[in-house]
């Protein structure tokens, strides 16, 4: 009898628990990850963090969900994208348009620090807590620039780069020891661009005037209760008198990725189904497969996984379009073309591709976009950059300084002009410069194509200049502003599928599969990334930051970033 009760038991309270309220949580403490995992290790390193893809088609599936009540975000911790935080400020808005309430809660919006970005993530959500020990550090936007060029003369280091054009500052940290005026004026009015977006957010979602927000920016950053009599948080609270106060008893917590990929019943393909396929670029971009260093380095596009999978999902009749996700600062020329050459071949077989860039999409990453049906961004996009820079550094003086001789023996007149213990001649930085002009005339021609202007139009938007996705789409480089479910959507309306036409992650493979090698490069298993042993992996990122020339021609600046 005892064991039958126990297990009636067990079922009477399963039953309640999938009838029960349930009032979803997300912890941004780890961050969010921006689509599957590329690779073994990225799943092993991600398995706690959740997918932003997760996030947002919970909260689409919620808004239908009667159970759904509410929902609490946990905000702090790793820093998020200005744009991934427009994506989920978009998100909780159709959220709270379905009538459900939510709650955004902080330990703290910076901790005597930048927390700028956080608290405008926060304003999306009808309630804001802080606990009574944090502050928010609303501040307003900062670019710093750091130049090393005087640094690396005292050691003996001189940097040989060109670059097209004046606004392609990347290699600037090396050459200049200030800002140029092309450079002050793309950041001034990036950092603009940025507060207009930050302000007009706050305005609206705490009810304040926008030269109110912009009195407050200035006089930040604020104390807890400072804070609540400004009107920027709505009380003190700890963790467990929020959960108290939003929970009933009996409501069931669920965090919002197990409630996207386990609760809620998923369609079953069928044979025929026509779907759209959903392709992530994350990183870097390099020739070969995507993947990511064991000790550090963190991910790269490689062009071979990218174009592969392209070209499956070309070749899948099942598929009738591509969403193709973006999230990259540049890298490699040649990588960036083949990924280009792909996105051209699906749409010449009729299937439309539609661009959603992420929090980056600039120089490389613009170059494997531009070529799409439709472009989407958020206004906090940094994209553009469409330029050129390339050469290298001369360590001749600090070799000589430690005492270091370095001699060869070179078969052709420009066989060692790649030496970094020697400067280029004459004769060699003519190549160079042959080189820049070439690919940025490359650069420039298929933006022109691919945007439908003439070539001095793009010229203009280009000379390697960085623009908000804001920005960028009232000057015509973007097409619409939004996220990957507007991207979604398009994709949808262009194929002339259903509203809830299946989203496919491409490529989409039986977990044996992915352990066969590939039969040939047309095989969906060429589309895999790999594991790279790097050992060099820390400085590589290292390097990324500083946008060392190494990393390929196509870099935006990595000495900023917008918290």
């Amino acid at each position: 009898m005892d064991a039958t009760k126990s297990i009636m038991d067990t079922v009477e309270r399963f039953r309640q628990r999938r009838t029960a309220p349930i009032v979803l949580e997300l912890d941004l403490t780890e961050g969010l990850t921006e689509g599957p995992p590329a690779d073994p290790l990225s799943a092993l390193l991600s398995m706690r963090k959740t997918r932003l893809s997760d996030v947002l088609s919970g909260l689409r599936r919620a808004r239908r969900d009667p159970r759904v009540k509410g929902l609490i975000v946990k905000i702090g911790g790793r820093p998020i994208g200005l744009a991934t935080v427009q994506e989920l400020r978009a998100a909780v808005v159709r959220f709270r348009a379905a009538g459900k309430l939510t709650v955004a809660f902080a330990e703290t919006f910076g901790e005597f620090g930048a927390g700028t970005v956080p608290y405008y993530l926060a304003t999306a959500f009808e309630k804001v807590y802080l606990q009574p020990s944090g502050d928010v550090g609303l501040t307003g936007v900062s670019l710093e620039q750091r130049f090393v060029k005087n640094a690396l003369a005292k050691v003996g280091v001189d940097y040989q780069i060109g670059q097209r054009h004046e606004y392609k500052t990347a290699a600037n940290t090396f050459t200049h020891d200030h800002m140029t005026e092309a450079h002050r004026e793309s950041l001034t009015r990036i950092a603009d661009s940025v507060v207009e977006q930050i302000v007009a957010g706050i305005a609206e979602g705490r009810r304040l005037a926008p030269e109110r927000v912009r009195e407050l920016i200035d006089g930040g950053p604020f104390l807890g209760a400072e804070a609540v009599h400004a009107g920027l948080v709505d009380r003190l609270a700890y963790r467990d008198e929020v959960y108290d106060e939003v929970r009933d008893e009996g409501d069931h917590l669920l965090f919002i990725g197990r409630y996207a990929k386990g609760v809620l019943p998923k369609k079953l393909p069928h044979p025929g189904e026509r779907v759209v396929a959903l392709i992530h670029g994350t990183g870097q971009i390099r020739l070969g497969r995507s993947g990511r260093s064991p000790l550090g380095g963190g991910g790269a596009m490689g062009s071979d996984t990218i174009a592969a999978a392209i070209r499956a999902a070309r070749r899948d009749d099942a598929v009738k379009a591509i969403v193709f996700r973006v999230d990259s600062p540049g890298g490699s020329y040649v990588a960036s073309d083949v990924v280009w050459r792909e996105v051209v071949l699906a749409r010449k077989a009729g299937k439309p591709v539609v661009v959603s860039m992420g929090d980056l999409a600039a120089s490389g990453g613009y170059f494997v976009a531009m070529a799409a049906d439709v472009i989407v961004a958020q206004p906090g996009t940094l994209t553009g950059s469409i330029g050129v820079f390339g050469g290298k550094p001369s360590l001749g003086g600090l070799l000589e300084r430690l005492g270091i001789t370095s001699e060869s023996v070179d078969v052709g007149a420009n066989s060692g002009m790649f030496s970094s213990s020697r400067a280029f001649s004459e004769q060699q930085w003519e190549r160079v410069n042959a080189w820049l002009d070439r690919v940025y005339d490359d650069f420039v021609g298929k933006v022109a194509q691919g945007r439908g202007v003439d070539r001095e139009q793009a010229h203009e938007l280009a000379r390697g200049r960085v623009w908000t996705g804001a920005d960028a789409h009232a000057h015509g480089l973007v097409d619409e502003l939004g996220g990957l479910e507007d991207a979604l959507a398009i994709a949808r309306d262009r194929a002339g599928l259903p509203k809830d036409a299946t989203v496919r992650a491409y490529p989409r493979m039986h977990p044996l599969e992915r352990l066969r090698p590939p039969e040939s490069s047309e095989d969906k298993a060429a589309a895999l990334a790999q594991v790279r042993l790097e050992a060099w992996g820390p400085l590589a990122h290292l390097a990324a930051e500083l946008g060392l020339p190494a990393h390929g021609p196509l870099m935006l600046p990595g000495w900023w970033t917008i918290r």
